[in-house]
């Protein structure tokens, strides 16, 4: 990765619920290709076990994060489910 400052997965996904995105936006949220490239980038370093210290800690959150949207879309899903 270059040196260039990489946005926190956490400001991204606050920044866009603090938005109040419809259901169906949230549906469709994905972050930014940014954040996928550099997730990508943390997992081949994890695999190849080079991750720092800060690496592996933001690797963690973004792990986190991405398990939070997806629980939040899977209770949108059934709740969208259970209305019609």
């Amino acid at each position: 990765m270059t040196g260039s400052k990489i946005p926190s997965i956490k400001i991204e996904v606050l920044d866009f619920l603090a938005t109040c995105p419809s259901a169906q936006q949230v549906l469709d949220f994905r972050t930014s290709e940014t954040l996928q490239e550099r997730l990508r980038y943390l997992l081949q370093q994890n695999q190849e076990r080079t991750l720092t210290l800060d690496e592996n800690a933001e690797l963690d959150e973004m792990q986190y994060l991405n398990h939070l949207m997806a629980m939040l879309k899977a209770k949108i899903r059934i709740k969208m489910m259970e209305i019609k």
